[in-house]
This record gives structure tokens, C-alpha cells and sequence, in this order.
């Protein structure tokens, strides 16, 4: 991430371990960041996963109303779900808010 964002923001920090196999679940990330992007307050998002399925996904809002209806938003709550049934063996989500940010080149 390259961009530097008005202070402060949010970041929601999603760290999961992936459960074997697709099942669905590339088409549902893609539409899931896509649908995000719909919402006001989100800004971006970043995200990385390793050979095991450990995976680290950031996605950096305006503020905390903004994450709460994202929370709240009908598909994904049905995504939140499907991952709990099928695609996650465990996941963690922390929320910071951000209060400096520097970026090399920018």
C-alpha cells in the first residue's frame, strides 16, 4: 500500500488459517472487496497468504460507523458464514485505528 490516507482511520486486521480446498471461496473474496468498495468510509484493502493458508487481509475505513455497517451488510454477513462453515479452520479481527502512516516511495 502506497497511499497515504487522511488521519486518522481505521484498519480491520482479518488474520485467518484457510481450511483445504476452493469451495467457493476465490469467487466470494473477489465480490466481497468489490462490494466493500460500495460502501462509504472504505478506503482500500491489502492482503497476503502463505503456502500454509495462513493469510493476513487489512482493509483501512474512514471510521468506526463505517466498519460497523459493513458488518452489518447482507452479503457479508452471508460470506461471514460460509467462512465460518467452510473455508476458515480459525480467524482473528482486530480493529485499530491509525494515527500515523508513512509510505517509501510514495
Amino acid at each position: 500500500m502506497n497511499k497515504i490516507f487522511d488521519l486518522p482511520y481505521y484498519a480491520v486486521i482479518f488474520k485467518s488459517k484457510r481450511s483445504h480446498g476452493d469451495n467457493g471461496y476465490s469467487k466470494t473474496a473477489q465480490t466481497m472487496v468489490t462490494e466493500a468498495a460500495k460502501q462509504d468510509g472504505f478506503l482500500g484493502a491489502d492482503s497476503v497468504r502463505d503456502v500454509d493458508g495462513i493469510g493476513i487481509t487489512v482493509s483501512y475505513w474512514t471510521s468506526l460507523e463505517s466498519i460497523e455497517k459493513w458488518k452489518l451488510n447482507t452479503l457479508h454477513m452471508h460470506a461471514k458464514a460460509l467462512g465460518k462453515q467452510k473455508w476458515y479452520e480459525e480467524y482473528t479481527i482486530r480493529i485499530c485505528k491509525v494515527e500515523y502512516d508513512n509510505s517509501f516511495p510514495i
